[in-house]
């Protein structure tokens, strides 16, 4: 995944929103050598001010603009909530920074074209961050897919969810930034079966609702010729959260919770083998190690989270909500 050269400068790396995924992406970030984390924007000055004092970085912002014309800069990863990702993408492509952009890409198909216009027209590097795609454990098994190793994939099962309390207060759950279950976490069910299965023949899905409008469980079905996927997102219960592969000789199992660092249970004519990947960070460095490289090659697209594949990731998603009624 990383592109092969003799390019080492430093990428200095700005930060818009400052969450919980915002920190977990800079504790990762210092893991890497020649990145660093030189600048943070929040709506707050004191959050920005403490999120430097705890990353050591070296500018903090209480105004995405200013941060997006640091002539510094090298690159901004967008960890704002969804509703939000067209707009500061496109502020940040406009002023010629490279982009990685938090999953989901935007809030819908119009929007992730959109900004994939701005960044052609800008001639600016632009990606989707979906973390687990450029985990250790996630391409393990995609290569298995690829290979045949195990024959031919015809089954999938995968789910992801977790019980918080009902707050309308809280990002998870409101409707009118993206919340709800299927654009938070139900987009990685979906993504394993895109990347693994591709674009299916068929959707099916059903799915409950908070009382404002959000979706709290989605169950979603997708038929392929020879294949089926499962696929369920919660924020009703907690689920087991992980994602077994069928093949026609092997059954593949990648563990609790799947979307993050995990280990591979593999069995096959009775015999069990687990593999540990041994990740000793959070998980964020991998795509942060990508994106990188893409820059020192001055690539303004991936090979590997394509435009391609981001548009058929939302176009997925757009058909699901289309389904279940779901509106934002």
């Amino acid at each position: 995944m990383q592109l092969k050269s003799n390019n080492t400068r430093n990428i200095r790396w700005g930060i818009i929103g400052l969450g919980k995924i915002a920190n977990k992406f800079a504790a990762d970030l210092a893991t890497l050598e020649n990145a660093e984390l030189f600048a943070v924007a929040s709506r707050s000055k004191q959050n920005a001010d403490n999120f430097v004092t705890k990353y050591n970085a070296t500018k903090a912002y209480n105004s995405y603009l200013d941060l997006a014309k640091d002539t510094q800069v090298d690159a901004i990863y967008i960890a704002t909530p969804h509703s939000f990702h067209k707009e500061h993408a496109i502020l940040c492509l406009q002023n010629k920074k490279a982009v990685l952009c938090e999953k989901p890409f935007a809030m819908n198909l119009q929007e992730v074209t959109e900004m994939i216009t701005v960044a052609k027209e800008n001639n600016v590097l632009l990606m989707e961050a979906l973390w687990t795609c450029f985990l250790p454990h996630f391409q393990y098994v995609v290569n298995i897919v690829k290979s045949e190793k195990f024959g031919k994939l015809i089954a999938l099962e995968a789910d992801f969810g977790f019980f918080n309390k009902y707050n309308t207060n809280s990002r998870v759950f409101k409707k009118e930034v993206g919340g709800g279950s299927l654009l938070d976490i139900g987009i990685y069910p979906i993504f394993a079966a895109l990347a693994t299965l591709g674009k299916p023949d068929t959707i099916d899905a059903n799915a409950t609702f908070f009382e404002n409008g959000a979706d709290s469980e989605c169950n979603i079905t997708f038929t392929y010729k020879n294949a089926k996927a499962t696929l369920k997102s919660s924020l009703l219960e907690q689920t087991p959260t992980h994602a077994i592969f069928t093949f026609e000789n092997a059954n593949v199992k990648m563990n609790t919770r799947f979307h993050e660092p995990s280990t591979i249970t593999i069995l096959k004519n009775g015999k069990e083998e687990t593999i540990d990947f041994k990740t000793n960070t959070i998980g964020y460095n991998f795509e942060i190690e990508h994106f990188n490289s893409l820059l020192r090659n001055n690539k303004k697209e991936s090979d590997f989270m394509t435009f391609e594949f981001s548009k058929n990731l939302i176009k997925t998603l757009d058909s699901v909500r289309d389904i279940i009624g779901l509106e934002y």
